[in-house]
């Protein structure tokens, strides 16, 4: 059996490797027909045991359009949740479909079910990563600015697993990027070490920092995510923690004057991103959502061809 390959986080391909992906995705928003079939007959399994409304549309049209189906399963549709094994289920699944994606809590399930699978796995988000996100972001970015190397990246927010991915995606994709979180919410150290090496062994530049003034300066893209993520708690006081790190018409106006806003969705307006910087001209958060379609799509193709 012909070895096979996962899409768990953005370091575990080369930069080349996913620029190809991004091309490939590009190719197919232009010219979907000429992947009608291209996995015609597969079906992949769609596990959620997180909410999503971006995640599962796109996977499902996404395969459909490529020539096969996607079963939705979600938390109380498999006996993971009367305590069967990842690693049973796994090999349960790969008797069935052609590829496994998973949008779940804790990372290890991931992992897990990607080490005793033997069809590919994708990631569609865990509490430590979101890539297919960051793919889809990479993409409207290329498209945007006709390249991806050379720019900056601002991130304000929590320091999540958007902060991770979006890290990991500029340093594959050559962009420099600076983190902006409040004190208290900056995202583990040793991941900002890690972060730092990884950057300069890429070319690339990686800084944190709690000014706003000093992340925004020059960007060329503005990226923010909400405050309180799906199933956290203690909201009031996190509202004004961040108060001071909504992106707003003063923040945008410290960035490069050609830049884009672009936030993951879903948002929540005049927290923490004003309305008039979402619904404003800069804004390209519909171009982004609508690529999780075609960024997703490329990856099933890469792992799915046969």
């Amino acid at each position: 059996m012909a070895s096979k390959r996962d899409f768990l986080n953005l370091l575990d391909y080369t930069p080349d490797e996913l620029k190809g992906m991004i091309d490939l995705a590009i190719a197919m928003k232009k010219n979907p027909e000429e992947y009608r079939e291209a996995l015609k007959g597969q079906t992949l399994a769609m596990i959620f045991t997180k909410n999503s409304t971006r995640t599962r549309i796109s996977f499902q049209t996404g395969i459909y359009q490529l020539g096969g189906q996607g079963l939705f399963l979600g938390a109380n549709d498999l006996q993971l949740s009367r305590g069967e094994s990842i690693e049973d289920t796994a090999k349960v699944l790969s008797r069935f479909v052609d590829g496994i994606m998973i949008r779940t809590h804790a990372h290890s399930d991931v992992t897990g079910l990607a080490e005793h699978s033997s069809v590919p796995v994708i990631n569609g988000l865990t509490d430590y990563n979101h890539p297919c996100q960051v793919m889809a972001d990479m993409q409207t970015i290329k498209e945007k600015f006709g390249k991806t190397e050379g720019l900056k990246m601002c991130y304000l927010g929590d320091g999540n697993n958007m902060t991770v991915s979006l890290v990991n995606g500029c340093m594959q994709f050559g962009l420099d990027v600076s983190v902006v979180s409040p004190k208290g919410y900056v995202i583990d150290q040793k991941y900002q070490d890690e972060s730092t090496v990884n950057a300069t062994e890429r070319g690339t530049k990686v800084s944190y920092t709690n000014s706003v003034e000093e992340g925004a300066s020059g960007a060329d893209i503005i990226v923010t995510d909400t405050w309180i993520s799906m199933g956290q708690d203690g909201g009031e006081q996190k509202l004004k923690d961040f108060a001071a790190y909504q992106v707003n018409d003063a923040v945008m106006s410290m960035a490069d004057k050609d830049a884009i806003f672009m936030h993951c969705l879903p948002a929540h307006r005049d927290e923490e991103v004003a309305a008039s910087v979402i619904d404003g001209k800069q804004s390209v958060i519909f171009d982004e959502a609508e690529n999780r379609l075609h960024a997703q799509k490329a990856v099933m193709y890469n792992l799915m061809k046969k």
